[in-house]
C-alpha cells in the first residue's frame, strides 16, 4: 500500500493534523499493523518537500504544538491520477512460496514438509480471518475476505505443487 498516496487522499477530504491522519489511517488501513508516528511525520515531510502538501501554522494543543497539513493542487492531481489508474494484475510469477519449494528441491530437502507446514499456517490464518469476518465491522469483513481469497488461491497452488513435486524435482535438479 502506498502510505504517501493514502495520506494525500485523507488530506483531500480535509486539512488535518498528523495525529488525526494516523488515527484515520490505522482505523481504515492499518488493521493489525498500525502506522508508526515517525513514518507519518517523515512521509508528511517528504510530501511537503515535494510540494504536495503545505504545512499550516503551529496550533497549541494539549501536548506539543500541532501542525495542520493541507493538500496542494500538485498533491491532489497526483492522488487523482493514482486513484483512477487501475491496479496492475500481478501474476506473482516468483513468490516466496515458489522460491522455497524450488530451493528445497535443489538442496535435496523435503519440500513436501514445507508445503504441509505452509498449508497448516494458511489454515490457521483462515480461521482467524473467518472469526474477524463474523465479529467485525464491514471494513473488517471486507479486509478479511480479501485475505481469505488470497489464502484460498495459495492453498490451491500448494495442492497443485504437492501433486507435481516429483516432476518439479526432476526439472530443477536435472534428474
Amino acid at each position: 500500500m502506498s502510505v504517501p498516496l493514502t495520506l494525500l487522499g485523507l488530506l483531500e477530504r480535509e486539512p488535518s493534523h498528523g495525529y488525526d491522519l494516523k488515527r484515520d489511517y490505522d482505523a481504515f488501513f492499518g488493521r493489525g499493523k498500525p502506522l508508526p508516528y515517525g513514518q507519518v511525520y517523515a512521509t508528511l515531510g517528504r510530501l511537503a518537500r515535494d510540494g504536495k502538501v503545505v504545512v499550516g501554522d503551529a496550533e497549541p494543543g494539549s501536548g506539543p504544538d500541532r501542525k495542520r497539513y493541507v493538500i496542494t493542487e500538485a498533491g491532489a492531481t497526483e492522488f487523482e491520477s493514482w486513484l483512477t489508474e487501475p491496479v496492475d494484475a500481478e501474476p506473482h510469477l516468483q513468490t516466496v512460496l515458489f522460491t522455497k519449494v524450488v530451493l528445497a528441491l535443489i538442496l535435496g530437502r523435503p519440500a513436501e514438509e514445507y508445503l504441509d507446514a505452509q498449508r497448516a499456517a494458511h489454515m490457521r490464518r483462515m480461521r482467524e480471518l473467518t472469526d474477524i469476518k463474523r465479529s467485525g465491522s464491514l471494513v473488517d469483513a471486507l479486509l478479511a475476505d480479501h485475505g481469505l481469497f488470497h489464502l484460498e488461491s495459495d492453498l490451491r497452488w500448494i495442492d497443485l505443487t504437492a501433486a507435481r513435486l516429483d516432476a518439479l524435482a526432476r526439472e530443477v535438479t536435472g534428474g
